[in-house]
């Protein structure tokens, strides 16, 4: 990170799981008004990085999750409902309208504001879904940022041409082992979590999850199981066996 040997190790920690630059390229590439593909592993933190910026930006509409065109449509006009906009006029009962109807409301909304499309959770979208992104994408007019666990995946593969080149791909990573270790003991601080062999558990944590924190957060959350305990201790091996076999 620019700057880091001026940091504090405590902000280059803050710095690191916060995603400050990460977010930086995401303001420069809002600024630029150009799409975005956010890709990495489940729990790297894509989510939360999109939720941190959405506030940055006055525009951004913000949809958590897809699963039709219709879902689509509502989720937006909720979003341009919430942003108070006096200029728009917005129907008082969208759910009675068609698919269609309220598609011309967004576009309608989009040619009159700079918006930005925020699209996460974007996990198996059908065609009629795609297509519909990349009309209210037309061109480049306004920017889409979506997220998806790798940059091949048939959900994302028909978007991909609305990020015409590297700059606008943006891999979150999971993070490095130091920063892992220091987030597994910062948060098993925060939440008061404790054991004798608390130290050791963190360690086999950090090293099973490979840094990812949303493994290491859900892990840390099991661990306050009683299942989870003997004693004073962590059965820390019984804990991993459940958490790969979706016991959580």
């Amino acid at each position: 990170m620019a700057g880091s040997a001026l940091q504090s190790p405590d902000e280059q920690y803050l710095a690191a799981v916060n995603r400050a630059d990460e977010m930086a390229r995401l303001q420069a590439q809002a600024q630029r008004r150009k799409s975005m593909l956010i890709y990495g592993p489940e729990g790297a933190g894509k989510t939360r990085l999109l939720q941190n910026l959405v506030p940055t930006q006055p525009f951004a509409l913000y949809v958590a999750q897809m699963r039709s065109p219709r879902d689509l449509m509502l989720a937006l006009i909720q979003d341009l409902r919430a942003l108070a906009k006096r200029e728009l006029r917005l129907p008082a009962n969208p759910q009675a309208l068609s698919t269609s109807s309220l598609k011309g409301i967004v576009h309608r909304a989009l040619d009159e504001f700079p918006f930005l499309l925020v699209l996460d959770h974007l996990a198996g979208p059908s065609r009629v879904a795609t297509g519909m992104i990349k009309e209210l994408h037309y061109y480049g007019r306004t920017p889409v940022y979506f997220a998806a666990r790798t940059p091949h995946m048939e959900d994302v593969g028909a978007l991909l041409p609305m990020c015409a080149d590297r700059s606008e791909k943006l891999e979150i990573s999971n993070l490095s082992p130091s920063v892992a270790r220091e987030f597994a003991k910062r948060e098993a601080e925060r939440t008061a979590l404790w054991a004798s062999n608390l130290e050791a558990v963190l360690h086999s944590l950090v090293d099973w999850s490979e840094g990812n924190p949303g493994s290491i957060l859900q892990m840390l959350k099991m661990a306050t199981l009683p299942r989870y305990r003997m004693g004073d201790q962590i059965k820390a091996h019984v804990l991993y066996l459940d958490y790969r076999m979706g016991r959580r």
